[in-house]
């Protein structure tokens, strides 16, 4: 279904987003998940939370191409290789993709990694982070059908196998969407036309 869903292989935003699997107050007595979820940092809600963090690359305009669900303790930089494997051409992050050994080491594969300065209040180059911002915009929006229209972030599982059955499955639908919202000629993310 990917092969068929108009995209551009060449050019891949990164970026993750928090899957809680319980209320952190009950965190330390859920038996769900154990040795697979772990402690993490949700920085848009500035608290910490227990689950996983979902990894995805996306194809502009907002086709997901991989998608990885590792435990939330997991860093960005480190899920990054699996993420991007056999991907060629440009991969835009944000601040969490900085890494110049990471960006050296993806280059010697074809692939350059794009990630503005790690401090903002540091940044060489700020002009050049304000436009990598811009351009991987379409990634939030992706993360916003997944968690408002398909309900990613809800854990209705009890093992990784169902868990990662349910994620596989929205992953699906959105690139169903996608396609179909593009083969009537539609802008490719807007999945509100399908139901007018």
């Amino acid at each position: 279904m990917l092969a068929q869903t108009p995209h551009d292989p060449e050019v891949s935003l990164v970026d993750s987003f928090p899957v809680p699997v319980c209320r952190f107050a009950r965190a330390y007595r859920c038996r769900l998940f154990r040795g697979e979820a772990a402690f993490g940092r949700d920085e848009l809600n500035r608290q910490t939370y227990y689950g996983f963090r979902c990894h995805v690359r996306c194809c502009r305009p907002g086709v997901i191409a991989t998608l990885s669900l590792a435990p939330a303790n997991a860093a960005d930089v480190a899920v990054l290789p699996e993420l991007v494997e056999g991907a060629s051409g440009f991969a835009i992050g944000d601040r969490n993709y900085w890494s110049p050994d990471l960006i050296n080491d993806l280059r010697t594969y074809g692939l350059a990694l794009l990630a503005p300065f790690k401090s903002a209040k540091r940044d060489p180059e700020p002009r050049r982070s304000r436009y990598l911002s811009r351009i991987r915009y379409r990634i939030e929006t992706t993360f916003g059908q997944l968690v408002e229209r398909y309900h990613i972030k809800r854990v209705r599982a009890r093992d990784l196998w169902h868990l990662c059955s349910r994620v596989l499955r929205k992953v699906l639908s959105h690139t169903i969407a996608t396609f179909i919202t593009a083969t009537l000629g539609h802008p490719p993310l807007q999945h509100a036309r399908l139901l007018t």
